[in-house]
């Protein structure tokens, strides 16, 4: 079974970096993500390593657990939310003690999301795919973003659905964000391998390829006792994003989970629009794509709305999803069972 967190209002959020944490030159960023979500009705408590980078990561690898770890069993912190992603973050895992880690929310992506699916894998416990805490800090959210409130205070047994975007943004302009901090410009359009709709259900269960894939072959990455201990007899659902891999090197990260096993009992692959899958020698990411869908026999959906190309759909690591995309738009529905 998942074990699912329960969260009620008022809530207070923890902030730790057990990746990148914040330059003083860019603390504004938290304290106005801080008054933001003070005016939403949280209150926020910042661990040590949120405030400082240095070499890139926020802090020793063992400093970073340990503060970690102070707020995960801080009775008054009822859900965590890195500052953003980073770079270093497996560097901490071997200093985590994983059966402290109790069933409350964590929510992030990119190098966050190395931290999510080793808890998910280990302990069973869901974790939440979606934006971090500095891209909370506008005067208000576009609706694909917003959705992580729903999702995180739907409760155990029951589900959550959530739509595809209406747009996306093309470019990061750091220096000019609006109002809700994306700008928000390009049609979305949610594709298929097969160009047929599809519909995908399963396990939900991924992050950015980029690192997760260093999980492969480690404790923290055993997909198939995770299956036979926590999800016997289901499908898995994976879901994918490309930070900044070319398509061969993704192609060979892919390769790397099928040989490792991660793709058995898989029924479908979700992956995110990426700025990066630079064509290599002619070999597109259609290519990618179609050659896995191929050789896995299974449905392949990519430039959904996950990872670094924003908004984003909040995904839980562990719950039952089914996915339908037609006319390239897509409808998501967790079941937290």
């Amino acid at each position: 079974m998942i074990h699912y967190p329960t969260l009620h209002k008022p809530a207070t959020i923890g902030v730790t970096a057990l990746s990148s944490g914040v330059p003083e030159a860019l603390h504004h960023l938290l304290k106005e993500a801080e008054n933001q979500l003070q005016k939403r009705g949280y209150q926020l408590l910042f661990g040590e390593t949120a405030w400082i980078q240095h070499k890139a990561k926020s802090a020793p690898a063992d400093v970073r657990a340990k503060d970690f770890h102070a707020l995960t069993q801080n009775e008054n912190v009822d859900l965590i939310i890195p500052p953003w992603g980073g770079e270093l973050l497996l560097e901490t895992l071997e200093h985590l003690n994983f059966d402290l880690i109790p069933p409350k929310w964590i929510l992030g992506y990119s190098d966050t999301s190395v931290l999510l699916l080793a808890i998910t894998l280990t302990k069973g416990i869901a974790t939440a795919h979606g934006t971090n805490l500095v891209d909370l800090r506008g005067e208000s959210m576009d609706a694909t973003t917003a959705m992580w409130e729903n999702v995180l205070f739907t409760k155990a047994g029951e589900s959550v659905k959530q739509h595809s975007s209406v747009l996306y943004q093309k470019e990061w302009d750091f220096e000019n964000p609006t109002p809700h901090i994306f700008d928000l410009t390009e049609t979305t359009n949610w594709k298929t391998v097969s160009g047929n709709p599809e519909i995908l259900k399963g396990r939900l269960l991924g992050g950015c390829v980029d690192v997760i894939r260093h999980l492969v072959g480690t404790p923290y990455g055993n997909v198939a006792i995770f299956r036979k201990t926590h999800i016997p007899d289901e499908p898995i659902l994976w879901f994918f994003e490309n930070c900044e891999l070319s398509t061969t090197d993704l192609r060979r990260s892919l390769m790397h989970m099928k040989l490792a096993g991660w793709f058995e009992h898989c029924s479908g692959i979700l992956f995110g629009r990426s700025d990066a899958n630079l064509t290599i020698d002619g070999y597109t990411i259609e290519d990618v794509y179609k050659d896995l869908s191929e050789e896995l026999k299974i449905p392949i959906v990519y430039d959904i709305d996950c990872g670094h190309v924003p908004p984003q759909v909040t995904f839980v690591n562990g719950a039952y999803a089914e996915v339908e995309v037609e006319n390239g738009q897509g409808k998501i529905v967790q079941h937290l069972i």
